[in-house]
């Protein structure tokens, strides 16, 4: 960064995670910020058939993080080395914020870093994959979540004789089960922009898991059972049991309405309590926003493919940038790998996202002034 120009500042957030902030010194504060996170999930070399620190094969980049998302980070690099080599200035003021506590949900970084500029951008690009160059999409939306941590209780008993005890993973099971069935009947009500997006959604998702389940999972909760923990021996009926429910709700849906029916659930289970909730709402981008209509234009142009707003299924650092005012999605290409065994990203991939990063703040602009 420092080497095409820009001025660098390095930070760290309250979690002393590190992190990096760029802009162009001779350009007034940023407007328009690219962030990435450098960070990644633990990887078990033993598993992995390339090198997971990175490997090269032809025209595909194996490593942790290839796709999630040292790729984008290359690329944006890429892009800021064209300006440089180029000697032009951006249409719009740039700003890069690269943080490396994603991975871990603690997302202070990436806020810290955003502090850093003079004024509030009015724009983020976050380059997470949500695509390939066959198949490329921009994120627009994400989901709210629940997650949820119940205890249950029991009475002792000899394994040979459980009748005459309270087995409280059964208890436990017997919940997370029915508040499962209980959850996915719920139909939601979608604000009539989220359901523009969902369309575009279900087309998106069809071709992996099928239309009606790509339906169902925007349209209904989803429920996740996944953890459990319970009892001390095989021959001891349990007497102690917990498990961790993953809850995620469309963007629009509002989740205390839905925490609450969990509560009551909950409240007429013998046995079985909420121990501790954690939760927050989804947000959305509306479909005609400059920086969604800016992404697609480009991504076409460059990869002629059709380019999906679509949500996304979980939920990162854009909703906290969103809740905050700030217009924001995720973008760029790779490969359906993120925190797999051999994950990786290709050459074509990493370049129309630089091509891509290059071009988008001359139609980012283009787009503010005709909006």
């Amino acid at each position: 960064m420092t080497k095409a120009g820009l001025e660098t500042e390095r930070l760290s957030a309250a979690s002393a995670d590190p992190g990096l902030v760029a802009w162009f010194p001779e350009q007034p504060a940023p407007e328009l910020v690219f962030n990435s996170h450098i960070d990644t999930v633990p990887f078990n070399r033993e598993a992995w058939t390339r090198g997971p620190l990175g490997e090269r094969d032809g025209s595909e980049i194996y490593g942790c993080g290839a796709t999630d998302m040292k790729g984008a980070v290359a690329a944006m690099l890429a892009a800021v080395q064209a300006v440089a080599e180029t000697d032009t200035t951006p249409a719009v003021p740039l700003g890069f914020v690269f943080s490396s506590d994603e991975e871990t949900s603690g997302g202070e970084t990436l806020r810290d870093g955003l502090d850093t500029f003079p004024s509030s951008p009015s724009a983020c690009l976050i380059g997470e994959m949500t695509g390939t160059s066959a198949r490329p999409s921009v994120a627009v939306a994400d989901k709210g979540s629940i997650w949820l941590t119940l205890a249950a209780t029991g009475e002792g008993a000899h394994g040979s004789r459980p009748m005459l005890g309270a087995n409280a993973i059964d208890r436990l099971y017997d919940t997370a089960d029915s508040l499962r069935s209980e959850l996915q009947a719920v139909e939601f009500d979608l604000h009539p922009t989220v359901e523009r997006i969902l369309t575009e959604s279900v087309a998106y998702y069809a071709p992996t898991v099928g239309e009606d389940a790509a339906r169902s999972m925007l349209q209904h909760p989803t429920v996740y059972l996944g953890t459990m923990h319970g009892g001390e021996a095989v021959n001891s009926v349990p007497t102690a049991a917990t498990a961790d429910i993953d809850i995620r709700l469309t963007a629009s849906v509002p989740t205390a309405p839905v925490l609450e029916r969990i509560r009551a659930f909950v409240a007429e289970r013998q046995g079985v309590e909420i121990q501790s909730t954690d939760w927050s709402e989804g947000t959305y981008e509306l479909p005609g926003r400059p920086l969604v209509e800016a992404v697609q234009t480009v991504s076409e142009a460059v990869t002629g493919e059709r380019t999906f707003a679509r949500s996304a299924t979980g939920g990162g650092d854009a909703k906290a940038l969103r809740n905050n005012g700030l217009s924001t999605v995720e973008f760029a290409l790779g490969t359906e790998t993120a925190h797999a065994v051999d994950e990786r990203t290709t050459r074509q991939a990493i370049c129309q996202t630089a091509q891509i990063s290059a071009h988008l703040p001359a139609e980012f602009d283009s787009s503010s002034t005709e909006a």
